[in-house]
């Protein structure tokens, strides 16, 4: 397929980067700064913002579906509205470019506990990751009335995390809107099982317009 991938220079992003291109997809990476991609077989690379639509929208026509990891920065104290504007940015671009397939790496906090809260409401919730979760979480319920693009909706398992485990396994198990657990807590996944996941759902559809989770 031709795909555009958001974030492919973030901790996710290049993990999915990697696997679209090992599986043979032709891939258009869309980077505020296209010199952090080497040239690569199969990639292109395009200088887009995704906070604009129109250049979002540029950047993705012709292609089969967008994948997007984009992340507005953890450190970045307006990481709500950033998150936000971008999300929905990228949705109205890749909605006007005609481009029907559209799935995106949110977050855990969204996921929900036996009691039916969502964790980011959780007291236990780390303060750090609050409104970037919030952001994450606010992007899926947008997504719940779009009624144009055929979405899905990716959710890390809880103990996902930049410096976890790394390797890939091809395996992973799949859940719906409450985390994954492991024997000994949350589930993990490495970044490289993740983008397994993923493409996976991009080459056999099997969550349309809905949310799903994964962990080992």
């Amino acid at each position: 397929m031709k795909v555009a991938l958001i974030g492919a220079t973030g901790f996710v992003g290049r993990a999915l980067l990697e696997e679209l291109l090992s599986r043979g997809h032709e891939v258009t990476a869309l980077a505020r700064h296209p010199e952090k991609l080497a040239a690569r077989e199969r990639l292109r690379v395009v200088r887009a913002d995704v906070s604009d639509a129109a250049q979002v929208q540029a950047a993705v026509a012709g292609n089969d579906a967008v994948l997007s990891a984009y992340n507005a920065g953890w450190r970045n104290p307006d990481i709500y509205h950033d998150f936000m504007q971008g999300s929905r940015a990228i949705v109205a671009g890749t909605r006007a470019a005609g481009v029907k397939r559209y799935l995106v790496v949110g977050g855990a906090g969204g996921l929900y506990t036996a009691d039916g809260v969502q964790l980011v409401d959780t007291p236990a919730f780390p303060p750090a990751f609050h409104d970037g979760a919030r952001a994450a979480r606010d992007a899926l319920e947008d997504l719940k009335g779009e009624s144009t693009l055929d979405w899905t909706f990716l959710s890390p398992p809880v103990a996902f995390h930049d410096g976890g485990p790394t390797e890939r396994t091809g395996r992973y198990r799949t859940g719906s809107d409450t985390p994954l657990m492991a024997a000994d807590g949350p589930g993990t996944i490495s970044p490289a099982d993740l983008a397994v996941a993923l493409v996976d759902e991009l080459e056999q559809p099997r969550h349309l317009r809905q949310r799903f989770t994964i962990a080992w």
